[in-house]
């Protein structure tokens, strides 16, 4: 059996833009994207901190210090808005059990904490 668990969070990141005028996906900057564990393409629920609003989406590489809402999602978050950004993974119980998941902290400008 597999459940599903906690991977990895972009915590507190600004929402710099949004653009509804786009397939869709959110743009995050990849030095945030690694240092979460996270990759390109990876499935992501996003969850607004200044609305309620959760919803899912994908990673697309975005330029340092950017976190832009596409396409639908525009509409769920504005500039400006705190978010936290999380993935989640299968596993066993026993993976579980002894598996680390991964925080990146965000400061000022989309930076990432140390």
């Amino acid at each position: 059996m597999l459940i599903e668990v906690f991977k990895g969070k972009i915590h507190r990141a600004t929402v710099t833009e949004a653009h509804l005028d786009y397939e869709g996906s959110l743009a995050v900057d990849p030095e945030l994207i690694a240092a979460a564990g996270m990759v390109v393409g990876e499935k992501v629920q996003v969850v607004n901190l200044n609305n309620g609003a959760r919803f899912e989406t994908y990673l697309i590489k975005g330029e340092p210090g950017q976190v832009c809402l596409n396409g639908p999602a525009a509409r769920l978050g504005l500039a400006g808005d705190l978010v936290i950004i999380i993935t989640y993974a299968h596993m066993s119980p026993e993976e579980a059990a002894t598996f680390e998941p991964k925080t990146a902290f965000v400061g000022a400008d989309n930076k990432l904490k140390k």
